[in-house]
């Protein structure tokens, strides 16, 4: 008995290390989104926010992000269901981040503070982002499409053998 209970917690603790964060996003983070943070003072707050990119800035001293936010797996990668966001926010880190690999809609996830808003116009719409002073920049790989094709078996399925 006492087997299978050690057997049985050492499955969970392995199953449960494959569903964590990779190591540069680890760490306790304050629980709010950029549209709550847009909409309120965050300033300060230590977060971890995700998504797809809408365009790549690089300035003199750093590259500016900006995002559409969205939830996070449990591994921390950016989660799309049914066009839900959670807002935009901006990121910028010290340093070139060449805008041709890091394109538009590629995912990515930031660690960092929000140090500031800033507002820019989405269309005719004045729209206020929160700013992410970025510490860690996490490029995820491209999600590969498969495309299955199932055809059914033909009848009787034991004749084709």
């Amino acid at each position: 008995m006492i087997h299978r209970l050690l057997a049985a917690a050492i499955l969970l603790v392995l199953l449960s290390a494959c569903a964590s964060y990779p190591k540069p996003l680890q760490g306790s983070f304050t629980e709010t989104t950029p549209h709550a943070a847009m909409q309120g003072d965050g300033i300060g707050a230590t977060v971890r926010w995700g998504g797809r990119i809408v365009q790549v800035e690089p300035r003199a001293d750093a590259t500016c992000f900006e995002m559409i936010s969205t939830r996070l797996t449990a591994t921390g990668r950016p989660y799309w269901a049914d066009d839900d966001t959670n807002g935009r926010f901006i990121a910028c880190r010290a340093g070139f981040y060449d805008p041709a690999v890091f394109e538009k809609n590629r995912e990515v996830t930031f660690t960092g503070r929000i140090d500031g808003y800033e507002s820019r116009r989405i269309g005719e719409y004045e729209y206020r982002f929160p700013r992410v002073a970025a510490d860690v920049v996490y490029l995820w790989p491209v999600r590969e499409t498969v495309q299955v094709v199932t055809r059914p078996a033909p009848w009787p399925w034991w004749g084709w053998w």
